[in-house]
């Protein structure tokens, strides 16, 4: 059978229980008709490019399928009776990845780089909000300039 990967969009409103629940219903629907899911993936709540049907966000999953075209018909075609389902898109590919796709091995980057500042030293700088040491009134170029005046007259006075 050919193989197919598949990544649906569903509504924010809806719970994971409820995504997960719209993936068991297309798993009985492909093993009802000899096909099966090799590969899911829950990217979680993500925001869209755009608006689709008044939502800013949704719930991203990919699919692995194995499935004949016209299982692949009836499936897209239920889920696109189903109300809870904004956007479906199926690629037909050559095989399928048993890797986690780039969503997922970017989103795991992302949080392990996360943690760095909070549990690590502050990164230096000038001010007391971690960017460098405590600032005193001799510091500041002003008087700076008044004491080396100050000092100059009296060098000039001895």
């Amino acid at each position: 059978m050919p193989l197919y990967e598949s990544v649906l969009i569903a509504r924010n409103d809806v719970s994971q229980a409820q995504v997960e629940g719209i993936v068991e219903n297309i798993n009985t629907l492909l093993t009802e008709h000899g096909g099966s899911i090799q590969k899911r993936e829950f990217w979680g709540l993500r925001s869209l490019a755009y608006r689709i049907k008044k939502n800013r966000k949704g719930h991203y999953v990919l699919l692995g399928l194995d499935v004949t075209p016209e299982t692949l018909r009836e499936m897209e075609r239920q889920l696109s009776l189903n109300e809870d389902v904004l956007r479906v898109l199926t690629l037909r590919v050559d095989e399928i990845d048993e890797n986690p796709s780039p969503v997922l091995a970017r989103k795991r980057d992302d949080r392990g780089d996360r943690g760095n500042f909070r549990g690590g030293s502050k990164p230096a700088g000038r001010f007391e909000s971690g960017r460098g040491g405590p600032r005193r009134s001799e510091d500041r170029e002003e008087y700076r300039a008044r004491g080396e005046q100050g000092e100059a007259l009296t060098a000039e006075a001895e």
